[in-house]
């Protein structure tokens, strides 16, 4: 069955999710990590992405970033996959696929979805059971919107700034929401969305996107999937 083409938009932002072959670790060291992000710093900035958010888990990784272009994150994913390939199967000396296939990505309504995203992303590791506290995992991006250290990867994405007025207001302010968490069928639409390249928004941004391509963005009828369209497994 045909997948679906990924949308990209300029200016809007993209949930993000690679995953390893078969769930299998795509780090094994602490420089493994560093590397990773590194070469996404190096990339992001080359093709004009802003990364807003981020977390390094140990079989796969999500971003939240808004691409300046229509190709920037494609681009930019491309060269993250290949570089850190080369690099880890150099260190590791072992050959082959690292990747479960191409990444997966959807637009989200950033008035909508924003914050949520980026609490569902910093919960990764809690979730996980990994630690209790975000700020305990060092491979995200929670402890750089909770004053904790100042990330050159990170660019908030402009609506950050309505969380307070001063620097101090809006890292309490993004503190208390990380707290408060996500529900559950927020963290499912989160991750189904992204999965399954259904953009996540309410039913005007949905059909606003939908006049620009020729894309299904959204869960048809049940029934049998029409020629070119991928199914939900």
């Amino acid at each position: 069955m045909a997948r679906l083409p990924r949308l990209t938009l300029p200016g809007y932002p993209h949930h993000i999710i690679q995953r390893g072959n078969n769930r299998q670790a795509i780090f094994a060291t602490s420089a493994d990590y560093e590397m990773l992000l590194q070469l996404l710093d190096e990339q992001a900035r080359k093709h004009r992405v802003a990364i807003h958010a981020y977390v390094l888990m140990s079989n796969h990784f999500h971003l939240l970033a808004t691409p300046e272009d229509a190709e920037g994150i494609p681009l930019m994913m491309q060269a993250l996959g290949r570089s850190y390939v080369r690099y880890f199967n150099r260190e590791q000396q072992r050959t082959g696929t690292l990747w479960e296939g191409r990444y997966k990505s959807t637009l989200i309504q950033a008035e909508r979805y924003l914050a949520a995203c980026m609490v569902y992303i910093d919960l990764n590791p809690v979730r996980a059971g990994l630690v209790g506290d975000p700020a305990e995992y060092p491979w995200s991006s929670h402890r750089h919107y909770i004053g904790r250290r100042h990330d050159k990867l990170v660019t908030p994405h402009p609506l950050y700034w309505n969380l307070g007025n001063t620097p101090f207001a809006r890292d309490i302010a993004y503190t208390d929401l990380v707290l408060a968490g996500i529900g559950s069928q927020q963290q499912q639409a989160l991750t189904d969305s992204t999965l399954r390249g259904w953009a996540l928004g309410d039913a005007n941004y949905v059909a606003d996107l939908q006049r620009r391509t020729e894309r299904r963005l959204s869960r048809g009828k049940a029934g049998r999937p029409r020629k070119g369209e991928e199914t939900d497994d």
